[in-house]
């Protein structure tokens, strides 16, 4: 006698599909009832009891169970949530991290916020505090506008294009700045992991080539440098201003360099000013040979000066203000700049003395171009400079 068993049922899942696409944009928008709904592949629609809606995708990322969020709804879609979810679970089965990619993009840095920070690490790296200044001005005033708010990561070479194309012919030196720093922002962002590129590099070709319109700063001819001086003597104005400027002329210095002099510089015995690494543009110690008529100039601001540190003081005891010796050359109607007595010498070196040019650009305090050279010239050719500068001012004495 057969007896029957009563079948077991097997220990498997039940057969049918997983979920896809179950969801409708009408039940999205019309459920109630507080509970999460499937919408297949490890997407959710987490309904809260006040109401509110949102999405959740479940996913294993690097075998890990992890519940990630999509953003709520009516701001993301259905149709977003599926495409997000996807994107998700591609970028988990190459081995990616999704969740990790969500806070990258959220703590992302804005390129105004980036510029700061680089600014801040290159800030300590320049010698002048008012380049530092401008450096930072102008991309506050021509980019910050357009991208300052723009995640990093996002700006893109057409915004770039977009900044620099009004301006690349029109202000050609305005635009090359502009490019080199947003670069230079772009290329920290690259080094910081923030973004994979640098799209300043591919705007060349779009923008164009510039013009090769080289603009000299105004400079007078070496014949009529010697009036120019017995004009600012004869002018009104602030006696420790024109004799700054008198002073810049005899040394060739730079204008910078002049107003920052200060009294331990000086060596009246030695008819030598020693210019310091750090207030130099070479950031190397420069010694500048003292004519009789430049002695006589130290002499001058010594007697008119309130005893302080610096040879040509301002109003407030200050250094003299970056403008001062201009303003005092265009009140006099001297078409130039100070920087263009430096010109105006190097002329009158070139075309009216014998001397090398070596010792001429050694006057200037100009970096030797090859580095061989540089590196075998150990003398600064101070003695053949003494004698160049006192013919230089023999020569504005007339």
């Amino acid at each position: 006698m057969c007896i029957a068993l009563p079948r077991r049922s097997p220990k498997r899942k039940p057969r049918g599909r997983h979920p896809h696409n179950a969801l409708s944009p009408a039940f999205v928008r019309n459920v109630r009832e507080a509970g999460r709904y499937c919408d297949g592949n490890g997407l959710y629609l987490d309904v809260r009891p006040s109401g509110s809606r949102g999405w959740i995708e479940r996913l294993t990322i690097r075998g890990r169970r992890t519940e990630l969020g999509l953003g709520g709804y009516p701001l993301v879609s259905l149709k977003e949530a599926r495409e997000k979810a996807f994107a998700n679970r591609k970028l988990a089965r190459e081995g990616g991290d999704p969740l990790s990619e969500k806070r990258r993009a959220e703590s992302m840095p804005t390129f105004a916020g980036t510029a700061h920070r680089v600014w801040k690490q290159l800030r300590p790296g320049w010698r002048s505090n008012r380049h530092a200044q401008v450096w930072l001005n102008s991309l506050e005033r021509h980019v910050f506008p357009r991208i300052g708010g723009m995640p990093v990561s996002e700006v893109t070479s057409a915004d770039v294009i977009g900044i620099l194309a009004p301006m690349w012919h029109g202000k050609p030196a305005l635009a090359r700045k502009l490019r080199q720093r947003m670069r230079a922002v772009m290329e920290w962002s690259v080094a910081m992991g923030l973004r994979q590129d640098n799209p300043c590099d591919r705007v060349g070709p779009v923008l164009g080539v510039q013009g090769n319109r080289t603009q000299h700063l105004q400079a007078l001819p070496h014949g009529e440098v010697a009036s120019a001086i017995r004009t600012v003597r004869a002018a009104k104005g602030r006696p420790v201003v024109k004799l700054a400027f008198e002073f810049l002329v005899l040394t060739a210095a730079r204008s910078r360099e002049v107003r920052g002099a200060v009294w331990r510089e000086i060596d009246g015995d030695g008819a030598v000013w020693t210019i310091p690494a750090a207030r130099t543009k070479g950031n190397r110690e420069h010694r500048v040979p003292l004519s009789r008529r430049a002695l006589e100039i130290l002499e001058e601001a010594r007697g008119i000066g309130r005893g302080g540190a610096l040879v040509f003081p301002g109003v407030r005891g200050g250094p003299l203000g970056r403008t001062a010796i201009w303003h005092l050359l265009k009140a006099c109607k001297v078409e130039a700049v100070p920087h263009g007595f430096r010109s105006s010498f190097r002329d009158w070196a070139a075309e009216e003395t014998d001397h090398p040019r070596e010792v001429a650009e050694a006057a200037l305090a100009h970096k030797v171009r090859s580095q061989v050279e540089a590196a075998y010239r150990r003398t600064d050719l101070f003695e053949r400079r003494r004698r160049l500068m006192d013919e230089w001012s023999a020569y504005l004495a007339g």
